[in-house]
């Protein structure tokens, strides 16, 4: 694999990582290094991931993808030549959450949104990772030059679609349910968080809710929205920085925070903190 192909997929491990501790702390109540601790190279753990309170399907599917993840590092890293990232330090806490749906929803919401309390609040959550790698996918595949760093992009894709897709059909299955004790919808908080992930990313529409006006829906036939897409039914897609700019919830490609307080790792993530006090890794 040439250089820039190399540190392109080097990049999504970054969202393997994310993907990867949120989903098996959720299930299981230990990450990544309970597995494999040599795929962290380093890396610290995270802060704030705990054992979520999930029914029977949720955690059996928490589980799953989380130990997709980690089948899907050990390809990157095996693609790279083994030359992986330090696992990012991440932050995987309630406040975190509570904070990014606060200000998707347009005020602190009482009690504060917890991930981890039940099923619902789970899936909500998780709703905000799949499909940023997808995105983050479909983006990076032109950039590509070899035809296997494409294959490789291309099976990380269909597996992010494919989490992205059963998510928001359980979602969609209690799109019109209350949330509790909030007075907000499934269907609404989708539909606020993904106009948060918008407006951060300063990019227009590339992100949609599970309940959509029909102008909105495929072929302008349809309010459901289990899969966001643009107006030929092709998968959105986001560049670098505006990845970067959501998963820090900065809307700033420069100013790390939220899941990520000490910025992404990799040499592309890295180049837009050139000058900043972030320590490189």
């Amino acid at each position: 694999m040439v250089a820039p192909d190399i540190e392109v997929v080097r990049f999504a491990s970054n969202f393997e990582y994310l993907e990867g501790e949120f989903f098996l702390h959720s299930a299981l109540g230990k990450g990544i290094d309970s597995i494999n601790p040599n795929l962290a190279f380093g890396g610290p753990p995270p802060i704030g991931a705990q054992k979520a309170n999930l029914d029977h399907v949720t955690a059996k599917m928490a589980e799953e993808f989380g130990n997709q993840e980690i089948g899907q590092l050990r390809a990157v890293i095996e693609a790279a030549g083994g030359r992986g990232i330090k696992r990012p330090l991440l932050n995987l806490s309630k406040e975190v959450f509570s904070d990014i749906f606060d200000k998707a929803i347009g005020f602190k919401l009482k009690p504060r949104f917890d991930p981890y309390s039940n099923s619902i609040n789970f899936l909500l959550a998780a709703n905000l990772f799949p499909y940023t790698g997808l995105v983050g996918l479909v983006g990076a595949t032109p950039l590509l030059l070899l035809p296997q760093s494409r294959k490789l992009a291309a099976s990380l894709l269909g597996a992010e679609s494919g989490q992205n897709a059963v998510i928001r059909t359980l979602l969609y299955q209690r799109a019109n349910e209350t949330v509790h004790p909030y007075n907000i919808t499934v269907a609404e908080f989708t539909n606020r968080t993904s106009t948060l992930a918008n407006k951060l990313a300063n990019c227009g529409l590339k992100d949609e809710g599970i309940i959509v006006p029909r102008s909105l829906g495929a072929e302008n036939r349809t309010e459901s929205n289990i899969l966001a897409a643009d107006v030929y039914s092709r998968s959105y897609s986001r560049t670098v920085r505006e990845l970067l700019r959501i998963l820090y919830a900065s809307g700033s490609e420069s100013k790390v925070g939220a899941f990520f307080p000490k910025g992404a790792n990799g040499l592309i993530a890295r180049s837009f903190l050139i000058g900043s006090n972030v320590t490189k890794s």
